[in-house]
């Protein structure tokens, strides 16, 4: 006679599954979430509007781009008990740090640790508000005969992380390794299975960096945050579009200003462009911060529509403040940049841009324009080309600059005042 065994899962801590009935839909209700304010305005900002009680939180990033400050510098900062659970650094190293950031904090505890069940035992005995795992490939689980950092350890830590943070309500945030291929290493069920997914990125060449929401159950996907890291941690840039775009002392060609929308947020982009006669051969194209294969297409537009000859020309295209752009709305922006340094002449620095083009020469609409015309009105920009087929709110039209539709980008360079 055969039996069935049934392999009953250990329960994590203390803490029992969780059972319950099916319900109907219409009998459910909603459930209101009261969001905890991390202190930094960005990082809540990419949250959704704050940290969500028993979410498990996901921060991936390249080594050194600042996922562990970014971390320290808001447990530190708020008020509630905070457990900072380190498997790659000592006690010391994170209080030196803390020192460097220049922060102090009495409610932030410690624990240099790599064992999850010595982990949640202390957690048991602390009883934190917030947890802070630094970083989920350095955990292991005694249940598993895996190596730390195995596929098989990184998922079952997880597991038992969430099931932590649900039956407690406490919110874990998560560091994760990334792979060569720029993907968060382990698993791909890492990121189904976690609640918020965040993307921390940059050059560490630059200053800037980008806090972006790859995943978030709890809010949009289309926002990000946007930081300078400076000697003594990192600094929220709640008005990025004022430091992206520095004074000029005098006119230069090769510069347009265009309006583009990174999530739900408006930044003026300075695009630099320089053409100049091709010395060697096979003229060089080259692009920081820009897609290579759009760079092309434009100028293909350029040459054909407009007339251009760039076919002997070496082009060399970049987008200032480190920023990687890919919203085609910059597209009328970096034609004017083009036009300018092949021209020889600078472009009025009170007119931006808003349009992609398309393959025929025409200027096309973008999203969320009305978002763009008040940024740029915001930052004291005089006119701004956009498309003919554009539609403006009602608050869009009472703007003070003045709104120039265009249909195709001939009529962009043949408007009256474009050039200074």
């Amino acid at each position: 006679m055969e039996e069935v065994v049934r392999k009953v899962n250990e329960p994590v801590g203390n803490f029992r599954p969780v059972t319950g009935e099916p319900r109907l839909i219409q009998d459910v209700s909603p459930a209101v979430v009261n969001r905890v304010l991390s202190g930094n305005g960005e990082v809540d900002r990419v949250l959704g509007g704050g940290i969500v009680p028993g979410s498990l939180i996901l921060i991936g990033g390249e080594p050194g781009i600042g996922k562990s400050t970014l971390l320290l510098q808001v447990a530190i900062r708020l008020s509630k008990k905070i457990l900072y659970v380190s498997g790659e650094e000592s006690a010391e190293q994170i209080k030196l740090r803390a020192e460097r950031i220049g922060i102090t904090s009495e409610s932030c505890y410690l624990l240099a640790e790599t064992s999850l069940d010595v982990v949640f035992a202390n957690a048991e005995k602390l009883r934190p508000d917030i947890m802070v795992i630094d970083s989920i490939q350095t955990l292991y689980s005694d249940r598993m005969e895996a190596t730390p950092g195995s596929v098989s350890q990184v998922k079952e830590c997880t597991a038992q992380l969430m099931k932590y943070a649900k039956q407690t309500h406490v919110p874990i945030f998560l560091v994760g390794h990334i792979n060569k291929d720029g993907a968060i290493a382990g698993p791909k069920v890492l990121e189904h299975m976690v609640d918020t997914v965040l993307q921390f990125e940059g050059d560490r060449n630059m200053v800037y960096r980008i806090l972006r929401t790859i995943k978030n159950r709890f809010g949009s996907t289309s926002e990000l945050g946007i930081f300078e890291m400076q000697g003594s941690g990192l600094r929220e840039v709640t008005n990025p579009s004022e430091i992206l775009i520095l004074p000029r002392d005098e006119s230069m060609s090769g510069i347009g200003i265009g309006a583009t929308m990174e999530g739900n947020r408006p930044l003026l982009i300075e695009a630099q462009a320089l053409v100049s006669p091709a010395t060697y051969g096979t003229p060089q194209r080259s692009t920081t911060g820009y897609d290579a294969k759009r760079l092309n297409m434009l100028l293909a537009v350029l040459e054909k529509r407009i007339g251009l000859r760039l076919s002997q020309q070496d082009v060399f295209l970049n987008i200032a403040g480190g920023l990687r752009i890919q919203d085609p709305s910059l597209d009328m922006a970096i034609c004017a940049a083009l036009y300018s340094s092949y021209e020889e002449q600078p472009i009025s620095e009170k007119i931006c841009f808003a349009g992609e083009i398309g393959l025929g020469g025409e200027v096309r609409s973008v999203n969320q324009i009305d978002s763009r015309i008040m940024e740029a009105e915001k930052l004291g920009f005089d006119k701004i080309f956009i498309s003919r087929h554009q539609q403006k709110s009602e608050a869009a039209k009472r703007a003070k600059l003045e709104v120039i539709p265009c249909g195709k980008l001939s009529n962009v360079f043949a408007a009256k005042g474009i050039f200074a």
